[in-house]
């Protein structure tokens, strides 16, 4: 089978990858930007049985990328720098074990308990300034953005006047139309800023997790090293919010565009049901990348030989009509519930699950809570979304408030 190509201009990344799942099948050969070859896993079933072989049939650690360390591809590839850092997504067994104990304590479920009312504050606030505004909002801009970057970087001690520079960094590394120099601009600029970040919170530490990784570090050095908290923190900053940005706004287009669903879940307070079907049918993570087959291995059929990197659908996996029926694409927050892959299996189960589902739960039904009658300000299919292989949201999202409550 000819490559695929991926993304598809003109087509959002998510239905190119169910475009590929209906017409390739589950495990098909893609090319990606670059003239990169790739296999994608995109049904439930080879989906799940990839991430539950982590560290077994499959590594995270691109030393196992054949083409990555040939010369095949060149230095300057743009995703590089997401797939090569030394972070816990390239990270196997003991190594990963060890920085994600570190990482951990920051998403324990007291925690993130105990981080509730201030997350209701800062929901609160924004929805104030949105009060008294007539006509249309930009909800990006206003509400699902800063929310989660507030809270992350509000939780590691990153100045407010300070923010802005993640998310611009962050924008850049993930999209698939960043030219090699503005990827490495990004990357370079990112890294030297939490390296400056991390010495000014040792000189003043504070009562946030950037200093409790300091405090580790100085009390054993051998648990963390200066470029492993440097790029700890670039994983966290980045995976802590925009997966959140996204993950509100596709919720907002979903219940904004059906009022019928959106009066059945506000009369039953069905916000958990609704963050749940989020993550199965509008996960803001589409693809996860890159697992590398540590052997040649049947997958769905399909061998995948030793070096071969493989992408993750999560967008394929939770609107495959094989494990959610045919309307498996309809967002529908009364669904039978059923376990999803929103937020991985395996190893490297996605850490900030508890904080992102809280986050999101208190967004929506604060929202929603206040502006019972929003309404999307334009047709769903005329919104336009992130130019991104692995996360997919909306640029903007227009939307009428209507009166408060």
């Amino acid at each position: 089978m000819k490559p695929l190509q991926i993304p598809m201009p003109g087509e959002r990344i998510s239905e190119t990858i169910r475009r590929i799942r209906d017409e390739g099948g589950p495990v098909a050969p893609i090319e990606l930007p670059g003239k990169v070859g790739a296999w994608m896993v995109s049904s439930f079933e080879t989906v799940e049985y990839v991430l539950t072989n982590d560290g077994t049939l499959f590594s995270k650690n691109p030393r196992n990328f054949t083409a990555l360390n040939d010369g095949t591809i060149p230095p300057d590839w743009p995703i590089r720098q997401v797939i090569s850092g030394d972070h816990l997504l390239v990270k196997d067994g003991a190594d990963h074990r060890r920085l994600r104990g570190l990482v951990n304590r920051a998403f324990t479920p007291g925690r993130v308990q105990a981080m509730e009312p201030r997350i209701r504050q800062i929901t609160d606030e924004l929805l104030d300034r949105m009060d008294g505004r007539d006509g249309v909002v930009d909800l990006v801009r206003a509400f699902s953005e800063p929310l989660p970057i507030a809270v992350i970087c509000e939780l590691f001690g990153v100045p407010e006047d300070e923010r802005h520079l993640i998310r611009g960094y962050t924008n850049v590394l993930l999209s698939h139309t960043a030219t090699p120099e503005e990827a490495a601009a990004a990357g370079g600029g990112l890294l030297g800023y939490l390296g400056e970040f991390i010495e000014r919170r040792r000189v003043e530490p504070g009562d946030d997790l950037t200093t409790g990784l300091i405090r580790v570090q100085e009390e054993d050095g051998d648990r963390l090293s200066d470029e492993e908290m440097v790029w700890l923190l670039w994983l966290v900053l980045i995976a802590g919010h925009e997966t959140t940005v996204h993950l509100i706004a596709n919720t907002v287009i979903a219940l904004g565009s059906d009022p019928d669903q959106l009066a059945r879940v506000r009369a039953d307070d069905a916000w958990e049901d609704v963050v749940e079907e989020a993550l199965r049918s509008r996960n803001s993570v589409v693809n996860v990348f890159f697992r590398y087959a540590l052997e040649d291995v049947l997958v769905g059929g399909t061998t995948i030989r030793a070096g071969e990197p493989v992408i993750v659908t999560l967008a394929g996996a939770g609107t495959d009509p094989a494990r959610f029926g045919q309307d498996a694409g309809r967002f529908d927050a009364t669904r039978e519930p059923d376990v999803h892959l929103g937020f991985g299996r395996g190893p490297h189960f996605c850490l900030g699950a508890p904080l992102a589902r809280l986050e999101v739960r208190i967004a929506l039904a604060s929202l929603f809570g206040r502006y019972p009658e929003l309404r999307l300000a334009i047709k769903e299919d005329e919104i336009a979304y992130t130019s991104s292989i692995i996360t997919e949201g909306p640029l903007e999202l227009p939307v009428v408030l209507g009166p408060r409550t």
